[in-house]
Formats: structure tokens, C-alpha cells, sequence
């Protein structure tokens, strides 16, 4: 398979595996980075607060691009392994966790279709705590409303286009309220990106 650029979204607000959040972030890193064919982009490590507001300690997000030839149901799997490996438990949608790891896009796939995606983009903020998909999305559902997805994405994919909603990663970004923006802040300690 001829290869396609994939953008990974990471986080950590639970210190119990590598550390701390940041070293969860380094330690997924190193595990991603062999399923690219080349270089890999991995952007500055950010503080970002909770989400949703109160479910735990503040997060530590990243996020990595790069190209690969696997396919995105593969590339889901692993990224599931790899939190496994790091002992996810997902008793609690949006809880407290060593480590999350989410499959934003793979060029520019709508998956399974733009009626879904669509549906699963559109939910009200209730449904989204309540109910998850039963299968992939492409691209991620929230990729637009998430500054602490789309802050990082910007470092690492400025101009990579979601395929359904014509915009930029720049441009989701620009359309977020400031005080979300705002929240996103830079760590200064670059040496835990490994």
C-alpha cells in the first residue's frame, strides 16, 4: 500500500505507568513512531486542562504525523494495543487516563461514510459523554471543537484539510474561542519529547 499521512492525537493526565503524563506521552511516542515509513512529526508537549472541565488532573497532549502504509482499521488497532500495553482501563468515557491515543485522520478517508461521520460530528455534547461508536470514524468526530487536539495538530499538520468540512487544522483552530486556545500551554520541558 502506497503511503498516507496519518495524524495521531495523544494524551495523559494519570502519572501511574512511565512516571508522570509527560513521560506516558515520550514512552507512546517511541512505541508509534516504527509504523511510520519516514520521518516523523511530533509536536511540543502541552498542559492542557481536563476534559470534560473536573474528570481529573490536567492532560499532557501531543500529537505526531507521519506516513505509513498501514491501513487505518490497523493503524486503530495498534494505537489500542499500545494503550493496553500501557494498562488502559476505559471503565469511564472521558475519565482519568495514563494514556490516550487517538487516530485523528489518514489523509483525507471519511470512514465508514460522510452520512456517519457526519452524525457522529454532529452530536449534542450529552450524547457524545453517553455513547461511543461501534466502529471508526474518519476523521476523528471532535477533531474540530478539541483545542487541545487541534493546538498540536498545528505544529506537526498546519495544513492538513478535513476532507468533509473544507477547512484547515489552522482554520479549526481560528474558529475556537480564545479562552479554549488560551488553555493549551506550551511546556517548557522539551526534553521529555524524547
Amino acid at each position: 500500500m502506497i503511503g498516507q499521512m496519518t495524524l495521531i492525537a495523544l494524551g495523559s493526565n494519570d502519572g501511574s505507568f512511565q512516571g508522570d503524563a509527560a513521560a506516558n506521552i515520550a514512552w507512546a511516542v517511541s512505541r508509534i513512531a516504527p509504523l511510520a515509513q519516514g520521518p516523523v512529526s511530533v509536536s511540543p508537549f502541552y498542559a492542557t486542562p481536563a476534559y470534560p472541565t473536573g474528570s481529573g488532573p490536567d492532560f499532557v497532549n501531543a500529537a505526531m504525523a507521519f506516513v505509513t502504509g498501514m491501513d487505518a482499521v490497523a493503524i486503530l488497532e495498534t494505537l489500542h494495543g499500545i494503550e493496553a500495553e500501557a494498562g488502559r482501563s476505559r471503565a469511564v468515557r472521558w475519565g482519568q487516563r495514563n494514556l490516550d491515543l487517538d487516530l485523528i485522520a489518514v489523509a483525507d478517508q471519511v470512514l465508514p461514510d460522510a452520512t456517519t461521520q457526519d452524525h457522529w460530528r454532529g452530536l449534542p455534547q450529552d450524547l457524545q459523554a453517553a455513547t461511543a461508536p461501534d466502529r471508526l470514524i474518519l476523521p476523528h468526530p471532535r477533531v474540530q471543537d478539541r483545542s487541545f487536539v487541534l493546538v498540536p495538530l498545528a505544529d506537526v499538520a498546519p495544513g492538513w484539510r478535513h476532507p468533509l468540512l473544507g477547512l484547515s487544522v489552522v482554520q479549526m483552530l481560528d474558529r475556537l474561542p480564545e479562552a479554549d486556545r488560551a488553555g493549551v500551554v506550551r511546556l517548557t520541558d522539551s526534553s521529555a519529547k524524547g
